[in-house]
């Protein structure tokens, strides 16, 4: 990993932490990205009830008194990794979006990387869909969070006049839906259909809706 991407990385670990355990030199970022990252693969494979701080402590090559250092629970580590992992996809999909020509390529190009994201980062499903649970408020907050921008995003469009008319609010949970069932279909069950291909289809469908068009004999 390069320097750039490693300080991105362990900025984005102190965003995700709250409090005085919040760390301040170099080293205790690096130690808490090494955590984070731990918790991710511990409770990506064995859910928050199974998953162990002893566990999270050995992935990440620290000693379990350095854990407490920066959480006093595992329910602090795991309300933590949500908001990390809301970040991450944050920071995965921006750039990606951002120079776009046109309102409906950045939908596009935002659908393609989340769906390269959770190929890439298949756990996100498990602690997300467990959050529901565990952390009620950071679940909640992790949607919330993305539809907002998404909505942000088409009434800026409509605005403009660049899309059609519609409630931005409604077609950004609409859309994030379809990119969360995508995303799980073709990123985390299996790699059958290209994601390029995942993301040209229902590129479609986002532009064009379902309604028949002038080149219904066209490939979909």
């Amino acid at each position: 990993m390069s320097k750039a991407k490693s300080d991105k990385a362990e900025a984005q670990a102190v965003a995700a932490t709250r409090g005085d355990k919040t760390p301040r030199s170099a080293r205790g970022r690096k130690t808490l990205r090494a955590l984070l990252d731990a918790a991710s693969e511990e409770f990506g494979e064995n859910g928050f009830h199974e998953g162990a701080i002893s566990r999270i402590t050995a992935r990440a090559g620290v000693a379990i008194g350095s854990f407490y250092t920066y959480f006093d629970s595992k329910e602090e580590i795991f309300t933590a990794l949500v908001r990390d992992l809301s970040q991450q996809v944050r920071d995965y999909v921006t750039p990606r979006v951002v120079g776009q020509p046109d309102p409906i390529s950045a939908e596009r190009a935002a659908q393609a990387a989340f769906l390269e994201f959770a190929q890439l980062h298949k756990e996100l499903y498990r602690v997300i869909d467990e959050a529901e649970f565990v952390d009620p408020a950071s679940y909640r907050q992790h949607y919330q969070s993305t539809a907002t921008r998404m909505a942000g995003r088409l009434e800026a469009a409509r605005a403009a006049g660049d899309v059609s008319d519609g409630t931005s609010e409604i077609r950004a949970w609409a859309i994030m839906g379809m990119n969360v069932f995508l995303g799980l279909r073709y990123g985390v069950w299996g790699g059958d259909v290209p994601i390029d291909e995942v993301a040209r289809v229902a590129g479609d469908l986002i532009a064009h809706g379902l309604a028949p068009r002038d080149d219904e004999g066209a490939d979909t």
